[in-house]
């Protein structure tokens, strides 16, 4: 089964707590998936050059912005963050911890060269963490100012800020809002005081219930909210109330996550991933079909592994990820991709710290490709970043776009190792009109194709003859997802044997 974790593009972005949990073969080098609402941060820093497709060519028009301050580490994080603590003085509007931080995310967007590409303004700003609804908006708007400064943003630019319950107040959120905040992502995770407790949140559920009538009563329409499953000690009874406490609360987004037993982290000294009071495999696909069943019923389209949303409501920023565009990014281990270069900015304070003022100094450029020797990525890497985030969206992947970018031959290799796939229900072939292609059709024109080359003596063929039948690729809803990490992998084996 899957996680919603693999390490993309060559392990340079991360997520959250994941959705369902990876089959022992997946194999390690693809462990972490891509960011979903909080994780656009990296494990370790690295820099990959590739020579991307044509619309990668175009400059950003998204950011990220990290702000790692939290008033406490749960038990299950291993991100980049500051931990100010939940009760010392002083006040996060007084912390020079939080004021030189910023100050430090404002020199390195005003130090990023953009020599090589045009400028665009920002159609999408994602503040992550971390908390982020710590930082006073006061320097919040320091960070926005240095952004249209630097870039610009759009008037209509979707701006998204992670906020945790009990860490802002009706006056801080129209503070943030008057700056162009207006999507919220609540961190809520779970509706059990024991589970919250369990987990080390700093927050209970008469908090979470708080944040959401401050939401609501402050108009922000574009909210999410964000769930873990496969928590300790986390029944189906447990779950099943949470999805439907969400379902009441009326978010227009909701995020799901399941656990990830992290090395380092409290969870990872005190659990084992699988076994009691973890839920095991079986138990924890069983959590994310409710969740697939549940959201869907409730009106929810369940548009990526992870996320479900209302229409019209996805979160721009993240379809930024899944359909491998680039996107800047700055602070604290955060990662980005300019110019068909990844790369993923120090995890430690004082390197991050250096890093800014190599850039100043003009020692780097904004991918450190001084420092880190960038390697030119094959046409086989390009091919799996792409089939990785595609696969995990419900668009799926398009075969005309990929065929282009990458040749016939690939899209023939994906089709012939998906065929046992498409039998059993697990992968769902689609024409343009996104119509589903009956697995006998699908197996009849891979046996054409396969015809066709032979008499042709040419394999490019077979992608040709595929794609006049075949548009898209996708997993099926749920159990396509749960073993997307086996059918990722599979992919990789047929793109680059």
């Amino acid at each position: 089964m899957l996680k919603s974790t693999f390490t993309p593009i060559l392990s340079i972005i991360t997520t959250k707590p994941t959705s369902p949990k990876p089959s022992k073969t997946f194999t390690r080098a693809f462990s972490q998936s891509p960011p979903t609402v909080r994780k656009n941060v990296s494990r370790s820093p690295s820099t990959t050059t590739t020579s991307p497709p044509p619309h990668e060519k175009l400059p950003p028009v998204s950011a990220y912005v990290h702000l790692p301050f939290c008033r406490k580490r749960c038990h299950y994080c291993d991100f980049p963050i500051v931990a100010l603590g939940s009760s010392s003085p002083p006040p996060p509007e007084e912390d020079p911890r939080i004021l030189n931080y910023t100050q430090l995310i404002c020199r390195e967007i005003e130090a990023t060269k953009l020599d090589c590409h045009p400028i665009r303004p920002l159609e999408t700003v994602f503040f992550g963490g971390g908390t982020p609804s710590l930082v006073p908006p006061r320097l919040v708007s320091d960070i926005v100012e240095a952004l249209r400064l630097k870039f610009g943003v759009c008037l209509n630019a979707e701006m998204s800020m992670e906020m945790d319950p009990g860490t802002f107040d009706a006056e801080k959120l129209k503070g943030l809002m008057e700056l162009g905040v207006n999507r919220v992502s609540l961190g809520v995770q779970a509706f059990q005081e024991e589970i919250l407790r369990d987990c080390g949140r700093a927050h209970g559920v008469k908090e979470i219930y708080e944040a959401i009538e401050i939401v609501k009563s402050c108009g922000v329409e574009n909210w999410s909210v964000d769930l873990i499953c496969s928590l300790p000690h986390q029944t189906p009874e447990m779950w099943e109330e949470s999805l439907r406490l969400v379902i009441e609360a009326q978010p227009t987004h909701v995020s799901v996550y399941d656990l990830q037993v992290e090395q380092g982290t409290k969870f990872g000294v005190l659990y084992t991933a699988g076994e009691f009071p973890l839920p095991s495999e079986t138990q924890s696909a069983d959590l994310y079909r409710m969740a697939s069943t549940t959201l869907s019923n409730a009106g929810y389209n369940h548009y990526e592994i992870s996320s479900y949303c209302k229409v019209g409501f996805e979160c721009k920023h993240n379809l930024t990820y899944w359909e491998n565009k680039p996107f800047y990014a700055f602070g604290l281990g955060s990662a980005s991709y300019v110019g068909g270069v990844r790369f993923s900015r120090p995890r430690k304070m004082k390197d991050y710290m250096g890093y800014v003022l190599s850039l100043e100094t003009e020692l780097v450029d904004c991918c450190c490709k001084e420092l880190n020797n960038p390697v030119d990525a094959k046409d086989d890497d390009m091919a799996m970043d792409v089939v990785m985030l595609s696969l995990r969206t419900a668009r799926g992947l398009d075969l005309k776009s990929f065929r282009n970018a990458f040749g016939d031959s690939f899209v023939a290799s994906l089709c012939k190792a998906y065929r046992p796939y498409v039998e059993t229900g697990h992968v769902v072939c689609l024409d343009e009109q996104r119509r589903p292609v009956a697995a006998d059709e699908f197996s009849s024109l891979l046996s054409s194709s396969s015809s066709s080359s032979s008499s042709s003596s040419s394999s490019s063929k077979d992608g040709g003859i595929i794609e006049e039948r075949l548009a898209f690729i996708r997993l099926s809803d749920p159990d396509g997802f749960l073993l997307s990490n086996e059918l990722i992998t599979v992919a990789f084996q047929a793109i680059a044997p």
